[in-house]
């Protein structure tokens, strides 16, 4: 009878320890990004570039404003931001706070031709590695046209080769975001 009772005893706490779950536990979802706007403010101008994809994965593209892309001003340096939201939800959800809030773990990129300007973050992380969401432009030759790119990336290796200066080439991680706009240079 002893030992049936020491069985018990090493058994009971054994199968609630096992039917308990961490619902406690953070879960980090992907979050669904339908729009990304770079708002540009420099020069006495104000451009807005935004895509917006409401679909999703659906068959429809995204719908690029404005329609044939920014006019930059040459020379002109340009304070930039850039937003992501979740326009499926009402009242839309600005995904935008989230990235800043995880800020060790997401890096916004700008690609684009040396003759169209050149990309200098100017906020960072806790561990000073930079976001990306905040940037100046300086927009570069006259005549020039070309690609802008703006990647959102996480769970990437900030400390990677080039990384904190903008060069996604090593940055790995997951692309949550990509969308591409049209400038000129002026």
């Amino acid at each position: 009878m002893k030992n049936l009772k020491l069985i018990a005893l090493l058994v009971i706490p054994v199968i609630f320890s096992t039917s308990c779950s961490n619902d406690d536990a953070p879960v980090n979802e992907e979050e669904v990004i339908t729009t990304v706007r770079v708002t540009l403010v420099g020069g006495g101008q104000t451009i807005v570039l935004e895509s917006r994809d409401l679909d999703g994965d659906g068959p429809n593209a995204p719908v690029l404003t404005p329609v044939g892309g920014g006019i930059l001003v040459a020379g002109t340096t340009y304070t930039g931001s850039t937003e992501f939201l979740n326009e499926l939800e009402d009242p839309a959800e600005d995904i935008t706070v989230e990235v800043e809030e995880e800020g060790a773990d997401h890096q916004v990129f700008y690609q684009l031709p040396s003759s169209i300007g050149t990309v200098t973050y100017t906020d960072t992380d806790t561990n000073g590695k930079p976001i990306g969401l905040n940037f100046t432009l300086v927009a570069g030759t006259s005549g020039s046209t070309g690609t802008l790119t703006v990647t959102l990336r996480h769970d990437l290796n900030k400390s990677a080769a080039g990384v904190a200066s903008g060069d996604i080439t090593n940055a790995g991680g997951s692309t949550d975001a990509a969308v591409n706009f049209s400038v000129a240079v002026n």
